[in-house]
């Protein structure tokens, strides 16, 4: 089943967008993150793409986004 789910916060590194979502256990709340890459297709719409080339992989792996003092994710 779907849900319509706000992300936690969403952070860039050039056209890498990281995107951190807050679930629920049974221990308390954690923390999930998806990566994509949005791009537009051939009749101008915003798509969101989860394949990377080879220079977007260094932005995955040592982007320097980081979350904000004050985030949930700092606590």
């Amino acid at each position: 089943m779907a849900t319509n789910k706000k992300p936690t916060h969403t952070l860039r590194c050039g056209n890498i967008k990281a995107t951190i979502w807050q679930n629920s256990s049974e221990k308390g709340p954690f923390f999930a993150t998806t990566f994509s890459r949005p791009f537009k297709d051939q009749s101008g719409a915003w798509r969101n793409g989860t394949s990377f080339g080879l220079n977007e992989l260094e932005g995955l792996v040592t982007g320097p986004a980081r979350p904000r003092n004050g985030s949930p994710l700092m606590r």
